[in-house]
């Protein structure tokens, strides 16, 4: 088998919180008193649009929240998604030692709207650890489309048994390993670490004569 040599990376769930998951959006409709029934009808209706690029945070807000009078502010409510993106600390630390490396092609493979996942790259300068961010915003399709990991490695050229594919979601990675990519299901940095180990990764460098 190939000598693996790229990492795509889940962001939501594995380096980062989830930027706008179930969880968030409950704690949006508690905060701004918001019906959640409506909300998340409305959500599942606008989510392919709004992580595919097709639809702004604008719109997809005008759709899901603003599509009548609310006695707070569209600002108001982005400043509460943000802050919904918080680091996991111990994670990130462990992706720069990766990515200190400079053995692999290190990339981002994720699903997330434009506004945020830009949002989340600079405030947690994720250039400095991905060469590239192949994120459902800018690829029009989402995991766990196959069309996505295709792309991934069109776009990369690497065949996918040089790939692994690290996600924290079951789904996601059964139809990467459909393609061939070699996948962890991400639990833990002790467990991802051991399991990238067993792939002949490590950050220490220790696998190289």
């Amino acid at each position: 088998m190939a000598e693996v040599n790229t990492l795509f990376w889940d962001n939501g769930g594995v380096i980062l919180t989830n930027g706008w998951d179930r969880g968030s959006r409950q704690l949006a409709v508690e905060k701004f008193h918001l019906d959640f029934a409506d909300f998340e009808d409305r959500h599942e209706l606008m989510l392919n649009a709004f992580e595919c690029g097709e639809a702004s945070l604008d719109e997809y807000l005008q759709r899901t929240v603003f599509y009548r009078e609310r006695p707070f502010t569209v600002d108001d409510f982005k400043k509460f998604m943000f802050a919904q993106s918080q680091a996991l600390p111990e994670s990130l630390a462990f992706l720069g030692e990766l990515a200190a490396t400079h053995r692999y092609m290190m990339a981002a493979l994720n699903n997330e709207s434009l506004e945020i996942n830009e949002y989340r790259i600079r405030t947690f300068r994720l250039r400095e650890y991905f060469q590239g961010f192949f994120s459902s915003c800018y690829l029009a399709v989402r995991k766990p489309d196959l069309g996505i990991y295709s792309l991934a490695l069109k776009i990369t050229q690497r065949d996918p048994t040089e790939c692994v594919l690290i996600d924290d979601r079951g789904l996601n990675l059964e139809c990467a390993r459909e393609l061939g990519m070699r996948t962890i299901q991400f639990v833990n940095v002790p467990q991802l670490r051991d399991e990238l180990a067993q792939l002949g990764i490590r950050s220490d460098g220790s696998q190289w004569p």
